[in-house]
């Protein structure tokens, strides 16, 4: 077959029209396949860190905010309740948060930065319910040597007031500390690392 006749400059130029014409279709379609990836409004704000006003906290009491999907409690500890943080000691699992489960400034006895302030995600380690706040000292139903903190109703495990567990219960690590930070005396900000700050 000859090819005297045919216009090699006209061909060319339409084979890279279409491949021009062709790529521009591809990333046309492609950009909003893609863009379909990215996490929602929705989902930025859910992962986003929460700032939490503390100064209106009455010694002993707890608030709850969502962070994450999650239930965080801060709790406002009195000096008696950091006083038999020391006491327990005998009695729980890990006392000296050694497992890596928190922030490296939550391993210590209070597992807080501040000590009067327990930041703690609110979700037992055992199955995932969400124990209930039982400040009381020696209530009937927990026994003359509870000295406060948190009991999971599901099955029985048992937490004190800087959310580490004892020993003897199902739950096989303390309560899971979140990254946090103050961003004032007064503020707490969940979802930011202190070191990140």
């Amino acid at each position: 077959m000859s090819t005297s006749g045919v216009d090699t400059g006209r061909r060319r130029f339409l084979t890279v029209a279409t491949t021009v014409v062709g790529g521009v279709g591809a990333a046309a379609t492609l950009v909003p396949f893609l863009s379909t990836f990215q996490p929602s409004a929705k989902a930025r704000a859910a992962g986003a860190p929460v700032e939490v006003d503390v100064s209106k906290m009455e010694p002993g009491q707890r608030l709850t905010v969502e962070w994450r999907g999650k239930p965080v409690w801060i709790v406002r500890r009195t000096d008696e309740m950091l006083a038999n943080l020391e006491a327990l000691k005998g009695e729980l699992r890990d006392p000296a948060s050694e497992k890596k489960q928190q922030p490296e400034y939550a391993q210590n006895e209070t597992r807080a930065i501040k000590p009067e302030y327990l930041v703690v995600v609110g979700i037992c380690t055992h199955l995932g319910c969400s124990p209930t706040f039982r400040p009381e000292v020696a209530p009937a139903d927990l026994g003359a040597d509870w000295k406060g903190g948190f009991f999971c109703p599901c099955h029985g495990s048992r937490f004190d007031l800087a959310g580490r567990v004892y020993a003897g219960v199902p739950a096989p690590t303390n309560l899971v500390i979140p990254p946090y930070s103050y961003v004032s005396d007064s503020r707490v900000l969940i979802g930011v690392d202190q070191g990140a700050a």
